[in-house]
């Protein structure tokens, strides 16, 4: 895409504020500046100077600023780069927005616009993009690392290394198809060794798909109290999340829907649900809807904290049940059922203990940020390399091993965006703010 326009927006926080921070980008960039300042000469680049800046319609005064000038294209986004440090006010921000808007060759930038041009202009590719996307929208520690470590490049150097390595086999490929009329070229075994290291490296891209999604940072683990009526879930879940969440009473079947309840701790994001309690008979239909609920809320729980005294419920698919001795302050549940932790909302007894087992049994539930933490559509491509690969690990003509092996490179090139991503990228810059 070829880029005319210069662009301009507010790339700090919503005034008011201290200061507000315009940027312009593009090749009327040094234009706007020598307008707003009624000089004939650039500041230094790179260095922050003092400026007067005035409407250059009327000459009238705007404020006092701090002018910056980047010369492209070693810049953020490539291109030639002013950033204006103003104070924070409204007015002070409409009225230089307003002068910039009167600059030949100028206008206001649309969401995302910078990061797509820095893009564009490859000083980031779609990986740190969609990093710079997660940073905006992280909502616990544990994103902002993660998010900030893809922005940086950590996941680009991951795919950058499994897509070298697949240009290498192409490469050799290729090879045995331009000599393969030679008598000294032994093709069925260094074939061979090809099939083997296309499995090895499916192999290696599949064992990261197995890390958990990025999504789930933001998500956060969903974290289900289960159990009979009046077991002290809804009491338990008012201590966990510090917060009167759920309703409390000492009336059996109280919680009739589920509740959920957001915390963060240590840098994770937690969803804790209360549910109706699991009677085994109702004659309420409104009750039976909310058992019903309950159940279904087990079914999709990351975790399950059990407070019935009995065994947990068999659920498919979910390993993660941490059985719960509640109300262990009560003289008549003194003795805790072995296996069970024993906890009391009331008096704080082994909350600690276990948000430390919750804790625990979340750590496989997130990335790690030494993890290639990728998101969907990335996992996707990924998938669709590690089948590629596998077609190739299997395939006796090298013709049609090397078919498999550009395949597995256009889904690697997609990633970065090395591939025609227009499409897309639309999508991912729609949910950017406009100063960035």
């Amino acid at each position: 895409m070829h880029v005319v326009d210069t662009i301009f927006a507010l790339s700090s926080g919503l005034p008011p504020a201290g200061i507000g921070v315009i940027r312009v980008s593009g090749a009327a960039a040094g234009d706007a500046l020598l307008a707003l300042t009624g000089r004939d000469s650039l500041p230094t680049q790179r260095k922050a100077v003092l400026r007067r800046i005035v409407d250059p319609r009327d000459g009238a005064v705007l404020d006092d600023a701090l002018l910056l000038w980047f010369q492209g294209p070693a810049t953020a986004t490539g291109e030639d780069l002013a950033e204006i440090h103003c104070h924070g006010g409204r007015a002070v921000i409409r009225a230089v927005e307003g002068a910039l808007a009167a600059v030949s060759g100028l206008r206001a930038a649309e969401p995302g616009e910078f990061t797509r041009r820095a893009l564009i202009n490859g000083r980031i590719d779609l990986t740190q993009a969609e990093a710079l996307g997660d940073l905006l929208t992280a909502e616990t520690e544990t994103a902002r690392r993660i998010a900030l470590a893809n922005s940086g490049g950590a996941l680009r150097r991951q795919i950058d290394d499994w897509g070298g390595t697949i240009v290498d086999l192409s490469s050799r490929v290729e090879a045995v198809l331009d000599h393969a009329d030679e008598d000294d070229i032994d093709e069925d075994s260094i074939l061979d060794v090809l099939r083997q290291q296309c499995r090895a490296l499916a192999g290696a891209i599949a064992r990261a798909l197995r890390n958990p999604p990025v999504e789930r940072l933001n998500e956060g683990i969903n974290v289900v109290l289960a159990g009979p009526p009046n077991a002290g879930k809804s009491t338990l879940l008012n201590r966990l999340v510090e917060r009167e969440a759920a309703i409390v009473s000492p009336i059996a079947g109280t919680t009739r829907d589920r509740v959920d309840a957001a915390v963060r701790r240590h840098g994770v994001g937690y969803v804790f649900t209360d549910t109706a309690g699991l009677a085994e008979r109702t004659d309420d239909p409104v009750e039976a809807i909310g058992i019903e609920r309950a159940r279904v809320a087990a079914q999709t729980a990351d975790i399950l904290l059990w407070l019935g005294d009995d065994a947990p419920p068999h659920v498919d698919g979910l390993t993660r049940i941490i059985p719960v001795h509640p109300r262990s302050d009560e003289a008549a549940r003194a003795d805790a059922v072995e296996g069970r932790i024993r906890v009391s909302a009331h008096t704080g007894e082994g909350i600690e203990d276990l948000w430390a087992l919750i804790e625990s049994e979340s750590r496989d539930l997130i990335p790690r940020p030494d993890q290639a933490a990728m998101n969907q559509r990335q996992r996707d491509l990924c998938a669709a390399c590690v089948s590629a690969l596998d077609d190739a690990a299997v395939e006796r003509d090298p013709i049609l091993l090397a078919e498999s092996l550009r395949a597995a490179r256009a889904s690697i090139d997609r990633i970065t965006g090395r591939a025609d991503v227009e499409a897309m990228l639309d999508s991912l810059f729609s949910r950017f703010c406009i100063g960035k």
